[in-house]
């Protein structure tokens, strides 16, 4: 496939739209499909091995497309198969995962108090039990699933305010978090409650998560293969959802829109 062939990216349901706007933003001439599996979400509380078989089947559908990528938009089905998908392809396969590294840095090399949120089996597998062996010897880390803020997104409650500050206060007031460093967003989910969360947090604690750097990820491997689309006319995003219901695919153009702004 040439530069011009469009890059995959797909997410257990509508947060990878939030990947997908950073993706965008960065790379705007790149044609960008993003497949939802929305009607089989959360995956976070599904089996691995469900989830695995889910991303080949949406793996060997953008490989009939002709994809020069795939971006995996979602810490959950990066944990449970990056690694499979990358000897089944022969494209780049980008994965995701909780930013911890870049949050425990941050502190200059003092010790840092880091609360990972994510899905319950994300904080289950293995590769995220490796990522936390190689920083919770100097750092103190709260690893906190939070599967109802999937549901939230994915119901399409964004906006009912009260139900969302009480599912944060949920998952957050157990901790203090005036003596938090930061707080990982390790579901590209949780992005859409950056600024929710933002609210109930001290002005020092900082919210990371792995979009730019995923992006920027994904910029230099096109880069090092010759792939990037060097085109000025601008990319466009197309949006596929195995849910089928007709508010999808709106209210996904709705996400994206809010991700940009």
């Amino acid at each position: 496939m040439g530069s011009g062939a469009p890059i995959g990216i797909f997410d257990s349901g509508l947060g990878g739209l939030s990947v997908t706007a950073s993706i965008h933003a960065l790379l705007p001439s790149e044609e960008l499909s993003y497949f939802g599996d929305s009607a089989n979400a959360p995956y976070g509380t599904k089996p691995p091995e469900m989830v695995a078989q889910r991303c080949m089947d949406i793996g060997d559908a953008f490989m009939d497309q002709g994809v020069k990528a795939m971006v995996i938009a979602c810490n959950t089905a990066t944990s449970v198969c990056v690694e499979e998908m990358r000897r089944r392809y022969p494209v780049p396969i980008i994965g995701m995962e909780p930013a911890l590294k870049p949050a425990c840095q941050r502190g200059g090399g003092l010790p840092q108090r880091v609360i990972v949120t994510a899905t319950p089996l994300t904080l289950k597998e293995d590769r995220f039990s490796r990522l936390m062996d190689r920083f919770k010897a100097t750092h103190t880390i709260f690893a906190q699933p939070c599967p109802d803020l999937v549901r939230i997104v994915e119901s399409g409650h964004l906006d009912d305010h009260d139900l969302v500050d009480a599912t944060l206060h949920k998952y957050l007031d157990r901790y203090d978090l005036d003596t938090m460093d930061s707080i990982v967003l390790g579901c590209t989910h949780f992005v859409f409650f950056k600024e929710r969360i933002a609210s109930l947090c001290p002005p020092g604690l900082a919210l990371m998560d792995g979009n730019e750097g995923t992006a920027r990820h994904l910029r230099d491997l096109l880069s090092e293969a010759g792939r990037l689309n060097e085109s000025e006319a601008p990319g466009r995003v197309h949006i596929a959802n195995s849910d089928s219901s007709p508010r999808i695919i709106e209210y996904s153009r709705h996400l994206l829109e809010t991700c940009k702004s």
